[in-house]
């Protein structure tokens, strides 16, 4: 594995956590964080192969370092691209995409524990994520075009969770709103008082998360990507087909017979 520089992956266990680590800059992106995310990511899902490896990942916990979790674009960052040609700017963007892509399409369960601000490309990230935990204080926002420029890449991954209407108040306006407006428009699934709040929460989130079976987990996860976009007589074709072949797994044999049987199943020790 490289030497990160502007981020940190760490395990625990079946636990990984992905630390944004640029404290001195709110942890924004520039492109050598957004190599770096694609490298970390291309790790777990390389760990994450065989879910029901002991050593697999059953979580990911992404967060920043410090009082922010991720401020949006880096200044320096932003001066180059402005010297970059159509093309180039179109390179960096697909770049940025795809690095969330990555994450959104990860088959280990993200929490975000959105520690403090979450602007800009931030909110792509939480958006990629599966459960967001976010402290009542954080600050929220698509604040792009107070720089003249729109949420493009990032509509793509926020759009399903927050929905047109909202987009067409916040997009646009480019407001800061909190943690529990956040809630309410889909972005944030629980509030916390405090630090310690949110690392209660994260850790609740995580126990459950691993009483799962984990390839059960890995393709409750896909299914919900793969229907959402799927005409409605293919959805049910689609997912008759994937009951079966869960149920006559190897994973969902133990699942049902443990159930059945009134013990623990194996993943669960």
């Amino acid at each position: 594995m490289s030497a990160f520089t502007r981020i940190r992956l760490e395990r625990d266990g079946a636990v990984a956590r992905l630390t944004l680590a640029r404290p001195d800059v709110r942890n924004a992106f520039d492109d050598v964080l957004i190599g770096e995310l694609v490298e970390a990511l291309a790790t777990l899902r390389a760990a994450a192969a065989d879910p029901g490896a002991p050593d697999a990942p059953r979580a990911v916990v992404l967060t920043g370092e410090g009082s922010s979790f991720c401020a949006g674009a880096d200044m320096n960052w932003m001066k180059r691209s402005v010297a970059f040609t159509r093309g180039e700017n179109e390179a960096d963007a697909r770049r940025f995409a795809g690095m969330m892509r990555d994450l959104d399409e990860l088959p280990v369960p993200t929490i975000a524990r959105v520690n403090g601000a979450c602007l800009g490309g931030g909110m792509g990230l939480i958006a990629c994520c599966d459960v967001v935990v976010a402290l009542e204080g954080a600050d929220f926002g698509f604040t792009e075009v107070r720089l003249g420029i729109a949420p493009a890449v990032i509509s793509t991954f926020v759009l399903p969770r927050i929905g047109a209407a909202a987009a067409r108040r916040f997009f646009l306006t480019g407001e800061i709103f909190k943690a529990p407006v956040a809630r309410e428009l889909g972005l944030v699934h629980e509030v916390a008082s405090d630090g310690a709040a949110l690392d209660a929460a994260v850790g609740r989130l995580v126990d459950a998360l691993r009483g799962n079976g984990p390839n059960a987990v890995a393709a409750a996860k896909r299914l919900i990507r793969e229907v959402s976009s799927l005409p409605r007589d293919a959805s049910i074709e689609h997912t008759a087909r994937a009951i079966a072949g869960l149920r006559a797994s190897p994973e969902g044999q133990e699942g049902l017979g443990a159930f059945l049987e009134k013990r623990r199943p194996s993943w669960k020790r």
